[in-house]
């Protein structure tokens, strides 16, 4: 008879017990997404390649530029697909109802007495919504998120984990293609 180590003895008896007190937990699973996978593939080509004249208009300026894009982009097939794109409330609908994981900025729409967000943007990049043209619908996604989280630097990213459903949300901060439902808020660690 082979004689069992005490670690390993430790570990056999801690797996039981556990397996005994603690009956099994249906765990959700998650897939970590980037928001690329987001955004149709005509949409986000458009968006990597944009017009000629894009590149010349100053950062800061993007307000008074967005009337430009549309007289500049007349009849410029790549300027009217790039003005589309950046517009673009078209979702991935295999991505309704999943579980996922996701990094990303918060922009506050609401908080409670406390000073807890309760409702929220979640976007790609920092300064989304908060500069125009904001990031397209399909890459905003809105959260209300009862208990509150408090966000003392809005530059700080997070994983978002949550299940992500196809529904479009409108605010004068801008207007998303989805919603999350969140498990967990946890600050970003590459």
């Amino acid at each position: 008879m082979k004689r069992l180590k005490i670690p390993q003895l430790c570990f056999m008896l801690v797996s039981i017990l556990g397996t005994i007190i603690f009956p099994a937990v249906h765990a959700k699973d998650y897939i970590d997404i980037e928001w690329t996978q987001l955004i149709p593939a005509d949409d986000l080509a458009a968006l990597m390649n944009p017009p000629d004249f894009i590149v010349d208009i100053e950062d800061g300026t993007a307000q008074d530029n967005v009337g430009a894009l549309s007289e500049l982009g007349d009849g410029n097939e790549v300027a009217m697909r790039f003005q589309a794109a950046l517009q673009s409330n078209r979702v991935i609908d295999a991505f309704n109802d999943q579980n996922i994981r996701l990094p990303g900025f918060i922009v506050p729409i609401a908080s409670d007495e406390n000073q807890q967000v309760t409702a929220f943007f979640i976007v790609p990049y920092f300064g989304a919504c908060l500069h125009l043209p904001p990031p397209p619908p399909n890459q905003i996604i809105y959260v209300e998120y009862a208990q509150g989280i408090a966000v003392p630097n809005i530059q700080a990213p997070f994983w978002f984990t949550g299940t992500i459903i196809i529904d479009q949300n409108e605010n004068e901060l801008g207007t998303s293609a989805y919603t999350m439902q969140i498990d967990s808020i946890t600050p970003y660690e590459g």
